[in-house]
Parts: structure tokens; sequence; C-alpha cells
């Protein structure tokens, strides 16, 4: 149960905009308050806590079960008196630069798998360089121990992207999982596109 409870959820303003993830938790706490609504990502019909609680889950979606309700877990929900868009920014992590950089090496541009890549500092911290969005980048092993201690220029390793903070958005979020109704909601350009090119 406590797996389902920390499922995320895709949080709307009231303008239907993307502004955040919570937890299932989280998300049927602000529908119980009346301060979130339950969206059905296929009908697009909003439920208050009464109305959701009374549906009955399908055998095959997941639910939340107490003594006297069985309740389905939501996927999306907007929220009542938020329309703003909030300026969140991405955390400086390797999960994130991974996510950024679409698990490439951005010397040669191969996709050998998370665990053949190694985060490669553009400007080599032997030189000054700091650990940052501006200066880290995905390197395949192979590229990363060509490239040792010098610059793109001195290796004569041209970078495929030049590094940047990304874009918050719900898939920095979003610990590796993607909720198909999703895509409903959000651009699949969030999705498909090459972060930080």
């Amino acid at each position: 149960m406590s797996a389902i409870l920390e499922r995320p959820t895709l949080v709307l303003n009231r303008n239907w905009q993307p502004v955040g993830v919570a937890s299932v938790a989280r998300s049927l706490t602000k529908v119980f308050s009346g301060t979130a609504r339950i969206v059905d990502p296929l009908s697009y019909q909003l439920y208050d806590w009464e109305d959701w609680s009374q549906l009955v889950p399908n055998k095959d979606e997941p639910f939340i079960s107490s003594q006297r309700l069985r309740i389905r877990v939501p996927e999306v929900v907007t929220l009542v008196n938020y329309d703003r868009v909030p300026r969140n920014t991405v955390t400086f992590s390797r999960r994130n630069v991974f996510k950024r950089d679409n698990y490439t090496c951005q010397y040669c541009g191969a996709r050998p798998g998370s665990e053949s890549l190694t985060i490669d500092h553009v400007l080599p911290r032997a030189q000054g360089g700091e650990s940052s969005w501006e200066n880290c980048v995905l390197a395949c092993v192979e590229c990363n121990h060509s490239k040792a201690n010098r610059t793109p220029d001195q290796a004569k390793m041209p970078l495929h992207s030049i590094p940047v903070r990304p874009r918050w958005s719900p898939v920095y979020a979003a610990r590796r999982v993607r909720i198909e109704s999703w895509a409903k909601f959000i651009s699949e350009a969030y999705w498909d596109t090459e972060l930080g090119a």
C-alpha cells in the first residue's frame, strides 16, 4: 500500500498547466481538503472527494483500500485556486544530467546505456572547472578517457550541444516514471525532445 501512496500524480494549476508532481497521498489530501479536484484523463471530468470515493475501481487499476472504501488512484489533479506557473528550478543531480542529455554521449552521440556513461567536466576540474549545469555533460567511458584532463578544443572533440541548465518540467520531478495519461496534459516535446539541445 505504501508504494501506491508514493506513486506520482501530475498536478495542474486551475488553467490546466502542469505545475508539479505530488505523491498520491499528497494529492488525495488536497482533494479531501477541497483545494484540488481529480481529473479523469479519459473524459476530462472533474471529481471532488465525495464523487471520487464513490467510483468503484476496475479490477486492473490500482486502488487504496480501507475498511469501508476502495479508492481509485488518481493520475492527474488540478488545483482549485492556483493559476500561476511556478518558477521551479531543476536540481543539479546525476539523474537530471542523464535526463537533460537524453542518456547520450555529448562527444560521439552514442547511447551505450547508463552503466557505460559518465559525467564529464567540459573545463576539467584540474583546470579550474566547476561542477555545474553549464560545465558538465554525459560522456561514454571511451570518450571520457580520450578527452582526459583537456578541454574539448584541446582534445579536438567538439560537443554535440552546449550544456545549459534545463527549464523545469514534470520530467525532472517524476523519478523514472512515465504515466501515459500525462501525455494529454504535457506536450510530447517534454518527453521526446532531446533536452539541452
